[in-house]
């Protein structure tokens, strides 16, 4: 992990897997500290009835970085291996990552810290373990040709990061609203 001592003295010679555990280091963070300590109905709050609550926000981020990982790395899905699709007993399909979820099915996704947590640090350990492993041959590496261009695996890793961290800012912002109510 890039320590702050080389952040300050600007000496940032590190690996991209190295920069790449570092970047989802700080998902993890900004993730525990949206949620820890919340209960599942703080989790559920939403400001309108149209927003997107905690919960959906965390456990979306979370399913996005399960769901492009694995397919980047050619494995299965946390979600699904692990049976975190049954914890959970959503009532939703099995391998929705919440992407065009309705205000609905955002108000579906009630679950506990506890498990939320749990499900997201599996998550980062599998991320952990991929991308600790890349070297700069391999970000160059098609992984998605439905889009024009095609997206490398660089791409992906820096969108699942920038989304991860968009959305965990955005658990923030609610818990603060929360915690001013």
């Amino acid at each position: 992990m890039i320590d702050a001592g080389m952040r300050r003295k600007g000496t940032l010679a590190v690996s991209s897997s190295e920069l790449l555990v570092d970047a989802f280091s700080r998902v993890q963070e900004a993730v525990r500290g949206a949620i820890e300590g919340l209960t599942e109905d703080q989790l559920a709050y939403r400001v309108d009835e149209d927003a997107n609550s905690i919960g959906w926000l965390i456990w979306h981020l979370t399913r996005v970085q399960d769901d492009h990982v694995a397919d980047a790395a050619g494995i299965d899905q946390v979600w699904t291996s692990a049976g975190w699709d049954k914890k959970f007993g959503l009532e939703l399909d099995r391998q929705s990552t919440g992407y065009g979820h309705t205000s609905e099915q955002v108000a579906k996704v009630r679950v506990s810290a506890k498990n939320l947590l749990a499900y997201y640090d599996a998550v980062y350990e599998q991320t952990l373990e991929y991308v600790s492993g890349l070297t700069d041959a391999d970000l160059p590496r098609i992984v998605d040709t439905a889009w024009d261009p095609p997206v490398t695996l660089a791409v992906r890793l820096v969108s699942v990061i920038n989304d991860a961290l968009q959305h965990a800012g955005q658990a923030a912002f609610i818990r603060g609203v929360l915690a001013r109510a």
